[in-house]
């Protein structure tokens, strides 16, 4: 039997609260080389006159399937969309639901049809409104303002969540929606959402320690956080992200009774380094001992950014000399910048171990290079001050714990 004939069939055969015969002359168009998913005469009758909604929802998923990925002339979709439409308007939740599973990340969903289900209910409405391309972002504020926390949460879950609707999320939305958006990095958070939040529910710890989690957190958004947020979040939100270089100095030396933060591992974030290097100079901060550490953990743009910082030098030839082949360049820029005599030996062999070494390129390869670059230099150069000595073994007790954790928890 041909397809034309299983459709006339279809209609035929409805019953009148599925509503089909209305769109009689339009589902007729549809042919075998459309619909290529091996439909039956049986399928359509088990969708009209199923013997329960179950068997009638598995029908309406595999004709949904077959819309979905068959190869529509304009006509056809015509033909399609009233299909969807029937679907959308069947008595029976499981049908609806099938429709609304099956479709949820289909282009070819009608906007009007996505809209008319998200507003079925939850769960029918939840698939479409976390996934549907169909739903603009009016059609999510909408949802948003309808103050419904489930749906709230299904807008921020989806894959890319734009500003302004992240923006309505922040200023209306519930807690547990604004959590699972914070978390989301697909949720484009502005000024002016991170400021609504963090007005709203700055003394709760889910949204700031969601905030914390994000990949990138903007640095005025971090010092924001610092007065929120527990000493043992303040070192989460350290470890992850970049502080303004004037507040880095002072949690270092413990000026706000907070955790004090390793001033190595905030340059290694820090995207402005130049700035960055010139505070931890006008702080007193920038010695010796520092950039040692950085050298050793491999930070090299902190150890050319702060000799030539120390040197009054550009960076551009800073470069050059910290990295020259020879034997010349890096003692030049070294006594420029009034570095101790006594601790040469160790940066020649810091630089030398880092010149030898290079990344893999595969996961993790920043923790694993410089866990590799510290035992080199433990192994290569004994004569560290003990000071270096003990910061070093436990920055590599710290990665070997880490290492651990990961292990036992895959």
């Amino acid at each position: 039997m041909s397809l034309n004939n299983i459709w006339q069939d279809f209609i035929k055969h409805n019953t009148p609260d599925c509503g089909f015969r209305a769109y009689g002359k339009k589902v007729e168009a549809m042919s075998v080389s459309t619909m290529r998913s091996r439909l039956t005469q049986d399928d359509v009758q088990r969708l009209v006159k199923g013997k329960d909604d179950e068997e009638r929802a598995i029908a309406a998923h595999k004709i949904c399937h077959a819309i979905d990925r068959a190869p529509l002339s304009r006509q056809e979709r015509q033909s399609a969309e009233a299909i969807m439409d029937i679907m959308a308007k069947d008595a029976a939740q499981l049908v609806r639901r099938s429709l609304a599973v099956t479709l949820k990340n289909s282009p070819h969903l009608p906007p009007r049809l996505a809209k008319k289900l998200a507003n079925d209910i939850d769960s029918i409405a939840l698939p479409i409104i976390t996934f549907s391309p169909a739903l603009t972002d009016e059609d999510l504020i909408e949802v948003v303002r309808s103050g419904a926390a489930l749906r709230q949460i299904a807008v921020a879950k989806r894959k890319s969540v734009s500003a302004a609707v992240v923006e309505v999320i922040a200023q209306e939305g519930r807690e547990p929606a604004l959590v699972v958006a914070a978390t989301n990095n697909g949720a484009v958070f502005g000024d002016k959402a991170f400021t609504s939040a963090l007005t709203r529910f700055g003394e709760s710890a889910k949204v700031t320690d969601a905030f914390i989690e994000r990949d990138v957190l903007p640095v005025h958004i971090a010092e924001k956080l610092v007065s929120l947020i527990s000493d043992e979040a303040m070192g989460r939100l350290v470890k992850r992200h970049e502080l303004p270089p004037q507040l880095a100095v002072e949690l270092a030396e413990g000026s706000r009774e907070r955790a004090t933060i390793d001033l190595v591992d905030q340059a290694g974030q820090a995207k402005d380094m130049r700035r960055f290097v010139q505070q931890l100079h006008l702080n007193g901060r920038l010695g010796p001992s520092l950039i040692l550490r950085g050298l050793c953990t491999g930070h090299i743009r902190f150890v050319e950014w702060s000799l030539a910082e120390l040197a009054a030098l550009p960076h551009s030839r800073a470069w050059l000399m910290v990295h020259d082949s020879g034997s010349l360049g890096f003692r030049a820029i070294y006594e420029r910048a009034g570095m101790p005599q006594r601790l040469f030996a160790a940066f020649r062999a810091g630089l030398d171990v880092y010149h030898e070494m290079e990344y893999d390129g595969g996961e993790d390869d920043r923790e694993r290079f410089t866990g590799r670059m510290i035992e080199r230099v433990l192994t290569q150069f004994q004569a560290l001050p003990p000071e270096e000595l003990d910061y070093l073994l436990d920055k590599l007790n710290a990665r070997s714990a880490k290492r651990g954790d990961k292990a036992r928890a895959a």
